[in-house]
């Protein structure tokens, strides 16, 4: 047995490719459909809007290159350079070579077609005008459109249709006639057929369709300037640090880790690694979103795409350019830029039968014609069922909704908001209810000295103390030494630390001029027969007491500082009639005093990670949609768990790679903006899709002739191309509003949620601390029956509030029983 029998799928490979040539959704319908159907292809997935088809496929049953050609065949192209330089090149090149051919055959096209519609319009007697009109169309013909002739006949090979079909038929079908009436103009005359020439339909058709599409990919264009803004922020070479300090200037793709690199002063860092000498502040804004420049010394992180200030710095390279923080961000928008949301499915499967359906519809309009046409059947046929085929291209029903993902996606990237995928944006403004984690998302996750109270009846001892404090705790381990210092910020070079002892988790001891000092908690002093002066700060996380000698002297209180951003985030949210809760392991009173101050009334402290799971879970139940918001690996489980996972950017790299969504920032409102340009994109969608149907619906008719009986009005086949073409701009000049629009919350709607038949029960129970609450979790939540429920363990009778249907508290006694805890109803 050989390897890959061992692990059939070793062979499988993802990548995501550039297709070439595309002009409309049927196009990506029927690249998708051929390269599905080909053997070794698991699967594939065609974006017309980012022109990328994300393929999965057995490297040792087919090769790209044979995919290449299997594309091709159909009047394709595919971009396979493996190696990510040339890959980008190869694309851009493709693009450059694609729009200059476009360009080209556009402006060609107009200049024949202008003089074609001036005879056709203002001299219709003139003589040899239809021999004038046959030769200026040639070259917009068999030139400037030939691409929708040669796809269409490739296409046809395999039984395909796309726009290219609708446009060949119909300009064919107008030129061909027209040339018949050029060369015989009696052979038709005597059949009762009106000599009318439409050579300026044809040429139309194909001037307005290439200039439709010439805005359409300048517009398409403008949709990626966000990845282009992110990849210029890293340089295309660095100054390698050699032996003997000798600077080479070396391609930033040479770079490996272990590399010295130095950066000078106004320089973009080019890798993401660490300081190995030199200092100086460092703008991370485009990184991180904050807008003070971080300051930079020996053992920083800097990271890639961030700009060094007025020092010098010598940095160790710890990653490749590939693989930096700027890289894995551009990947993230380009992924999700190329994403499908679930209101594109059903687009997609409108599109791909659309075109069958026109093709049809043209069939009935043109027989319809010929049987009731009179006496001019013929050239009503022609006309009207001409008019069918331009009007009804599916340009702007297959844009619709990947031109505002991808405007949507960079515009997030922009402002330090990266969306995993379009369903996740989809998704985020169905959101009713957000959760949020306390520590640093809420807080700013550490500790800072918030309150001191001296016990000292002279002030002008307090230096000497602060000095004695910040010698201790200079020497000591614990986290909280490093918020007394610097907070302090004292002096202490001319103190003398002996007998220094620590006792972690307590305190510390030591004799600083032969006095003995004491720093540490309640207990800590206790034990050393020290009475403090004050009662505890109930609400502040931590506390330090200063003891010289026996003597009480200081009480330090310590909290984690709520950020000010995030009373702005929770207000705003409240306005919009968002459901509003905050979710902790932290003990209950300092979560409670975070909640009042930030204004959340629901709040639940001491919660496991898997208790943080099971609040969303019953969110859920309740109706609602609901967003998680954290930092932490023990938020994981609950980012995983809830309608959508925001990560905050300071996070663990576990939370991020769990959330759907990720803040570039430590601020809080930036989940106000996330939510409001999901708010917009999907927006935006709906206007896209609606205008594309509608257009249809309406032209489809009026193209077909049903206005003729009523007003005599028939479509002419130019007007109708010019309508097309106006449609699939108007959906993607739509979509590139959303650059403009500010960011800014619309209130959610509250829907009828299924707790119509439920009512609120108290029982008395022995639940008393979070492990019982951990225990009995997995039996309330096995009961269907049970909406929500709270243990209260601050009360003395430790209140179980349970929100269930009517009339069965006998489920909520039996679950906490089969848990082995006490329970009476109140």
């Amino acid at each position: 047995m050989n390897e890959f029998e061992l692990h059939p799928d070793v062979t499988d490979k993802s990548i995501m490719l550039l297709v070439t040539g595309m002009s409309c959704a049927a196009c990506a319908g029927s690249v998708e459909s051929l390269l599905s159907a080909t053997h070794g292809v698991k699967e594939a997935k065609v974006n017309y809007g980012s022109g990328v088809v994300d393929l999965t496929y057995q490297a040792t049953e087919i090769s790209l290159t044979e995919l290449k050609q299997t594309v091709q065949s159909i009047g394709y192209d595919l971009i396979i350079e493996d190696e990510d330089d040339k890959k980008q090149a190869a694309i851009e090149q493709a693009k450059a070579l694609e729009y200059k051919s476009l360009l080209g055959r556009t402006i060609l096209s107009l200049f024949f077609t202008m003089p074609i519609m001036i005879i056709a319009m203002g001299f219709p007697g003139l003589k040899n005008g239809n021999v004038i009109m046959l030769l200026l169309s040639l070259p917009v013909v068999f030139w400037s459109g030939r691409t929708f002739y040669s796809k269409a006949l490739l296409q046809l090979k395999h039984r395909m249709v796309t726009m290219d079909t609708l446009v060949a038929l119909s300009t064919s079908i107008a030129f061909l006639f027209s040339l018949t009436i050029t060369l015989f103009p009696d052979l038709l005359a005597e059949s009762g057929v009106e000599n009318h020439v439409y050579y300026e339909a044809a040429a139309v058709i194909i001037s307005f369709v290439l200039l439709g599409k010439l805005l359409e990919e300048r517009a398409r264009s403008n949709t990626s300037s966000a990845i282009r803004k992110l990849m210029r922020l890293q340089p295309d070479y660095v100054d390698v640090i050699n032996d003997g300090d000798k600077i080479s200037r070396t391609s930033i793709k040479a770079i490996v880790p272990g590399l010295k690199i130095l950066v000078k002063p106004g320089e973009q860092i080019p890798i993401d690694g660490k300081v190995i000498s030199g200092d100086s502040y460092v703008d991370e804004s485009m990184i991180t979103g904050e807008p003070m420049p971080a300051y930079k010394a020996q053992e920083s992180k800097v990271f890639a795409g961030t700009i060094n200030g007025q020092g010098s710095l010598r940095v160790i390279a710890e990653t490749k350019g590939s693989e930096t923080v700027l890289a894995k961000i551009i990947r993230t928008v380009q992924e999700a830029q190329g994403s499908m949301a679930g209101v594109q499915k059903l687009a997609d499967k409108v599109a791909a039968l659309f075109v069958p359906i026109v093709l049809g519809i043209s069939a009935l309009t043109f027989i319809a014609w010929m049987i009731l046409g009179g006496d001019n059947n013929l050239t009503y046929a022609l006309i009207t069922s001409i008019s069918v085929l331009v009007i009804a291209c599916p340009c702007a029903l297959g844009l619709a909704t990947p031109t505002a993902i991808m405007v949507g996606m960079g515009r997030g990237a922009e402002n330090h908001i990266l969306i995993k995928d379009a369903q996740a944006l989809e998704t985020l403004s169905k959101v009713s209810c957000v959760a949020f984690d306390k520590t640093g998302t809420i807080t700013q996750g550490k500790p800072e000295v918030v309150q001191v109270d001296w016990h000292i009846e002279d002030n002008s001892e307090t230096p000497k103390y602060i000095a004695a404090l910040c010698l201790l705790e200079s020497a000591s381990e614990h986290p909280l030494s490093e918020a007394i210092t610097s907070h302090f910020m004292a002096k202490t070079a001319d103190l003398r630390l002996s007998d220094f002892k620590s006792h972690p988790g307590r305190g510390v001891y030591g004799k600083i001029d032969e006095v003995e000092y004491y720093a540490g908690n309640r207990q800590f002093l206790s034990e050393q027969g020290i009475s403090l002066a004050i009662k505890s700060h109930q609400h502040y996380n931590s506390e330090i007491f200063l003891a010289a000698g026996n003597r009480h002297v200081a009480t330090i209180a310590l909290a984690d500082k709520v950020k000010t951003s995030a009373i702005h985030t929770i207000e705003e949210l409240k306005r919009a009639n968002y459901e509003v809760i905050l979710l902790s392991g932290d003990n209950k009173s300092s979560t409670k005093a975070v909640s009042d101050t930030v204004g959340i009334k629901a709040y639940y402290a001491e919660l496991l990670p898997g208790e943080k799971t099971s609040m969303i879970t019953r969110l859920q139940k309740q109706g609602h949609t609901v967003a998680m918001v954290g930092d932490g690996i023990n938020d994981s489980e609950a980012l995983a768990r809830a309608d959508i996972g925001i990560a905050m950017g300071s996070g663990s790299d576990i939370a991020m790679e769990v959330a759907q969504l990720t803040l570039r920032s430590n601020d809080p409102y930036h989940v106000i903006r996330a939510i409001a340009l999901s708010q917009q994109t999907t927006g935006t969608i709906k206007q896209n899709l609606f205008w594309a149907f509608v257009y249809n619906l309406i032209g489809i008719p009026i193209a077909a002739g049903v206005l003729y009986m009523i007003s005599g009005f028939l479509l002419n086949p130019m007007i109708a191309a010019a309508a097309m073409a106006l449609s699939s701009v108007s959906v993607v000049t739509n979509s590139l509003l959303l650059k403009r629009k500010p960011l800014r919350l619309k209130p959610v709607i509250i829907k009828n949620r299924n707790n119509s038949t439920m009512e609120t029960y108290n029982f008395k129970t022995n639940i008393n601390c979070g492990g019982c609450i951990a225990a009995v979790t997995p039996k309330l939540e096995a009961v269907p029956e049970i909406n929500s429920w709270h243990v209260d363990t601050d009360n003395p009778d430790k209140i179980l509030t349970v929100e269930l249907e009517k009339d069965q508290p006998e489920l909520v006694k039996q679950a906490v029983k089969e848990a082995g805890f006490t329970i009476e109803r109140i």
